[in-house]
């Protein structure tokens, strides 16, 4: 007995158009370069979350950082999240 072609066609229309926006999304994204000076920066991060206004007041800086190890059972195979974020927003009247 054949299949009908149109559950297939929409199935196949639907896994084609995602396969077909990751390909065009991996075309835009540019290649990246490693500054280590950025790197030793994160680094240095302290663990979680700080925010500091300076005494100029158009500025304002925060800090985040999470780290943890995961284990399966108790001396199971591990992992080690380090995630850091610095960020900075400056408001300027031009």
């Amino acid at each position: 007995m054949p299949l009908p072609l149109a559950p297939v066609a929409a199935v196949a229309a639907k896994y084609g158009a995602v396969a077909l926006a990751g390909y065009m999304l991996a075309r835009r994204v540019r290649r990246g370069h490693l500054d280590q000076r950025a790197e030793d920066a994160l680094d240095r991060v302290p663990e979680g979350m700080t925010a500091l206004r300076p005494g100029d007041r158009d500025q304002a800086n925060a800090t985040a950082r999470f780290r943890r190890v995961i284990r399966l059972g108790v001396d199971g195979p591990g992992i080690e999240i380090d995630a850091a974020a610095l960020g900075r927003i400056r408001v300027r009247r031009v």
